[in-house]
């Protein structure tokens, strides 16, 4: 059986598939010629990520297609309902990259408070400069120990998110239309820890008690956060976002981000992926990164494993 792992493959992952006699190719094909490539190799199993575009046009042309695996957890990248009506296997990899995006969640928020985003801009241009009074610009920092967190969507993303929140002494709050209590376990490195009960309150509540909010849902149809959401929440609030772009209306985002409002935002996922707006990216208050939550050796690793396992019990 021959898999295309268009977007890549760790080589733990490959390996593995390897090992259990898969032949395992890692061309990167355009999207206009992949159709094509698939049909004249016999490809059988379609591996992707978030950069190939696999809807119903690919799954018509290509009926040799059994497997389609998204190395990560959102698919909107794949149409799953009609793939599957053509009985085509669709797997993901759900729990592989949350400590990944967790971390880079913080990442932000720790670089948000101290302004390292902004300082990082400058220091190049005028540190030897205008040291001093870029040393001023940036003494109102603040610490995140005792602020309060609200996190949006606590499945397994949101539940790393917590354990980070929690372990450095915030208040963590959580809001989740699907469920009305989340139990996570805080884990220290010998191995020891504790489970702390965090049950869902309103949206509403989460937005005008937070000092901070971070987005953890899949793609939605309609925004989470815009202008009304915005109103309710505290002046000088973080917001962060990587979760999936479009749940945060990003005019409203950048005019709260303008006058003050919101104090910072941290933004991995964008709108208009691959090529966010001028306002959101010249933004001197916006933390950015280009859609790399699971962009670690780590998460990479465990994605092509838990891919190559879902693989070989599935066909073997």
């Amino acid at each position: 059986m021959k898999i295309l792992a268009n977007d890549g493959i760790s080589n733990s992952g490959k390996e593995a598939l390897e090992t259990a006699g898969f032949e395992v190719i890692t061309t990167t094909v355009a999207q206009e010629q992949l159709s094509n490539f698939i049909n004249t190799n016999n490809i059988e199993a379609l591996l992707v990520r978030s950069a190939t575009q696999v809807k119903s046009d690919v799954i018509d042309a290509c009926p040799g297609l059994k497997l389609i695996g998204r190395g990560g957890v959102g698919m909107d990248n794949i149409a799953v309902d009609y793939a599957k009506s053509k009985n085509i296997a669709v797997v993901n990899t759900p729990a592989a990259s949350s400590q990944s995006v967790a971390e880079l969640v913080f990442a932000h928020l720790f670089g948000g408070v101290r302004f390292l985003h902004d300082a990082n801009r400058n220091m190049p241009l005028e540190g030897d400069t205008r040291f001093k009074a870029l040393k001023k610009s940036y003494s109102k920092g603040s610490e995140l120990r005792g602020k309060t967190l609200g996190i949006i969507g606590i499945g397994r993303i949101g539940k790393e998110v917590a354990k980070i929140g929690l372990g450095i002494g915030m208040n963590v709050i959580v809001s989740d239309k699907l469920t009305e209590e989340a139990t996570v376990k805080v884990e220290l490195f010998n191995g020891q820890g504790m489970d702390v009960n965090l049950k869902s309150i309103p949206l509403n509540d989460l937005l005008k008690q937070s000092d901070f909010i971070t987005i953890h849902v899949p793609s939605q149809k309609e925004y989470i956060i815009g202008k009304n959401e915005i109103d309710l929440m505290k002046k000088g609030v973080g917001i962060i976002n990587a979760s999936r772009g479009g749940v945060i209306h990003e005019v409203s985002l950048v005019e709260a981000l303008n006058n003050n409002k919101v104090g910072f935002a941290g933004i991995d996922t964008f709108e208009s992926e691959p090529t966010p707006s001028v306002q959101i990216l010249m933004n001197p208050n916006a933390s950015l990164s280009p859609h790399i939550g699971a962009a670690t050796t780590e998460a990479q690793d465990r994605i092509g494993l838990e891919l190559a396992d879902q693989i070989i019990e599935r066909f073997k």
